[in-house]
């Protein structure tokens, strides 16, 4: 309740300033909102329609340059008529084709660079025969598979035997002898790392997350930074409800899609590539492109939020300044700086509602200067002036830190003493009478000196449970009242 009073409160106070921060506020922040969602949608309809399609045709170059020559020299391997001739012939001499295979593995930086007769089951590569390869041995499955294969070649990632069992990216490519014969298997391996690190570094270079899949959606190859890519594609957050979409294109031309990844909007550039029999996929995450204009936005807003501030801080001292002097002036006798009548008023009513709460007594006392009349018509009001202010000096100064004095009106001056009992408010009085009558209120003006004795009378009244205001004010007036009848310079209390 307090605090839902104190807000109440202060907007009937700054409700015009509230008005105006929020107007500021509010063209501030339509503005640069307004700017960056159009620069948004801008850089991401440029990226879908161009530069995305143009990284997909430059990582598909780059492919064919790296990843599918293993494929063109295979295709070679298979049509070589000295390999095929010499798969015909019997296989005569084992040195030639190991010469052969470390050629080609040396001329092309492969890993490994293979030959397997259909004839005798033979498993030739760089350093000889590795082994005969035999239709119930589980790790030679893939040769009976190729065998039968309607296509040219597959692509196949496999542990190489001949290498220690790394894994390796086989092409395996069938070789058919002069009539369409099937008499063998031959091709290179190249390892998932070497092949990891290539899709790495086209992901350094266009800034895009690059991987393949197979025709069952499965992933075929991904760069070393994304480990936690799933296994399917279908099992993908947000991309796996374009994969039937991707995976029934068989042609090379590219897919442009979107998909959402939580909050984050993802470009996708999809295409066919058959001579891998993969799918090749580009993702481009709009976060990082619009990184730069978020930051721009919120530097944009930075500076709004800060001349937003400074503004309000110059009109919160503005109109605090004047409302304390509106405050100051409607509060405060201005020749005294005490409270003046209807301050009191408020502040009197406060305290009345405490005492009652705390059951703690409270006297006021009602002070009148001695013959202030006298002192005006003969000294002149400027010396009336000086005699006011100097007794409502040597009161403050009398006075405890939580009485409350005010300038009644005219000479008066209405004294408020909280937790104060009526025989300890008449002590306080009689104290302050005997300061002001001891006090010299001489003054000095053009070279003369005017010597001044002032003395004061005094009524005191304690606060009566459930006592009015204007009943406390008329028993301490009342006893004021005798003070002067009995002679001046003295101090009465009302029982």
């Amino acid at each position: 309740m307090l605090r839902l009073s104190f807000m109440q409160k202060m907007l009937k106070k700054y409700g015009l300033l509230v008005w105006l921060s929020l107007i500021l506020i509010a063209g501030f922040v339509s503005t640069t909102v307004a700017s960056f969602v159009v620069s948004r949608d801008a850089i991401q309809q440029g990226i879908s329609e161009q530069t995305l399609p143009i990284t997909g045709d430059n990582v598909y170059s780059e492919i064919q340059k790296d990843i599918l020559r293993p494929v063109f020299v295979s295709s070679q391997m298979a049509h070589d008529t000295f390999l095929r001739d010499w798969i015909i012939n019997g296989e005569e001499d084992k040195d030639q084709i190991v010469k052969y295979l470390k050629e080609i593995k040396q001329k092309n930086h492969a890993i490994s660079s293979f030959l397997i007769s259909d004839q005798t089951r033979n498993y030739y590569h760089a350093d000889g025969v590795l082994k005969t390869i035999s239709d119930t041995e589980p790790r030679d499955q893939w040769f009976f598979r190729v065998r039968s294969l309607k296509s040219d070649y597959e692509t196949n990632v496999d542990i190489d035997m001949a290498n220690r069992d790394t894994m390796t990216i086989f092409i395996n490519y069938r070789i058919l002898d002069y009539s369409g014969k099937f008499i063998g298997v031959t091709g290179i391996g190249l390892t998932l790392d070497t092949m990891k690190n290539l899709i790495d570094s086209y992901q350094t270079r266009f800034r895009r997350n690059i991987f393949f899949v197979d025709q069952k959606g499965n992933i075929a190859l991904a760069g070393n930074n994304m480990k936690k890519i799933r296994s399917n594609l279908s099992a993908m957050p947000g991309l796996g409800s374009l994969a039937p979409q991707i995976l029934a294109n068989r042609k090379s031309e590219s897919q442009h899609l979107e998909y959402k990844n939580g909050t984050e909007t993802i470009l996708v550039n999809a295409r066919f590539i058959p001579e891998l029999g993969w799918h090749l996929l580009v993702e481009q995450e709009m976060g990082n492109e619009i990184k730069p204009l978020q930051n721009v936005f919120l530097i944009n807003i930075a500076i709004s939020a800060g001349i937003t501030l400074v503004i309000l801080a110059i009109l919160l001292l503005t109109v605090r300044r004047y409302q304390r002097r509106l405050e100051k002036s409607a509060s405060t006798d201005t020749l005294t700086n005490l409270l003046n009548r209807q301050a009191f008023d408020f502040v009197f009513q406060q305290a009345l509602l405490d005492s009652e709460r705390s059951r703690q007594p409270m006297c006021v006392v009602l002070l009148d200067i001695d013959f202030f009349k006298k002192v005006n018509d003969k000294q002149g009001h400027l010396v009336g002036d000086h005699v006011l202010k100097e007794i409502a000096l040597i009161s403050k100064r009398s006075l405890r830190e939580s009485d409350i004095i005010c300038r009644w009106g005219g000479e008066e001056f209405l004294i408020l003493l909280k937790n104060c009992t009526l025989e300890k408010a008449t002590s306080i009085a009689e104290n302050l009478r005997n300061t002001i009558a001891n006090n010299d209120f001489s003054r000095t003006t053009d070279l003369t000196r005017t010597r001044l004795s002032i003395t004061v009378s005094m009524g005191v009244a304690e606060c009566k449970d459930k006592e009015s205001e204007a009943s406390v004010f008329e028993r301490a007036d009342l006893a004021l009242y005798q003070a002067k009848e009995n002679g001046r310079n003295s101090v009465y209390f009302s029982e």
